[in-house]
């Protein structure tokens, strides 16, 4: 398995495409932002959602990690990721525009959405959450280029079995974002 070196840099790119890509969602009319490709499948708004629950378990964690390492006078070249993460986030990272298999979600990162009660003002504040979360993402991404990141592990949102340093985090997290934008194009299409 080759070495998969980390930089904010190529982080801080590929989130700016997804904001990017969000904002264009976020002007669909609401019966496309509304409407799943088949009755068991998730909407748009409902991935959105999702997105945050998701990114919602990271933040204390992040923000924890980022308190306790400690500052660096200069930037680090990138981060190496280890093996067991690389493969973890591999298993999120869509391949050529496709998800490789698709994952059933946990019931915590459930959107619980009413879809009857999905009005454009609750659509808006979905949107606005993913905006606010995204924000603290890309500031902690920028944050952690003048900070020890080798020190500081946090545990996963699905348990213990996985502990990242913080730039692996921001990679599995990136990774995910970048399965959810793919579900999306498939509902789009």
């Amino acid at each position: 398995m080759a070495a998969l070196v980390l930089t904010s840099e190529n982080q801080i790119q590929r989130l700016n495409h997804i904001l990017n890509t969000v904002k264009k969602h976020q002007t669909l009319d609401l019966t496309t932002l509304k409407t799943p490709p088949n009755p068991q499948a998730w909407n748009i708004v409902e991935v959105i959602a999702h997105l945050n629950i998701a990114y919602g378990k990271y933040v204390e964690k992040i923000n924890d990690a980022l308190a306790k390492s400690a500052d660096i006078e200069k930037e680090s070249e990138g981060f190496k990721a280890r093996r067991w993460q690389k493969f973890v986030f591999e298993g999120q990272r869509p391949k050529n525009g496709v998800r490789k298999m698709k994952m059933k979600t946990m019931k915590r990162f459930e959107p619980l959405l009413d879809k009857t009660e999905l009005t454009e003002e609750k659509i808006d504040e979905v949107f606005d959450e993913f905006f606010d979360l995204h924000n603290h993402f890309k500031q902690s991404i920028l944050k952690s280029r003048n900070k020890d990141v080798t020190k500081i592990k946090i545990t996963s949102a699905i348990g213990p079995i996985v502990k990242f340093y913080l730039p692996e985090a921001f990679e599995f997290l990136l990774c995910h974002l970048e399965r959810h934008m793919v579900q999306i194009d498939e509902i789009l299409a």
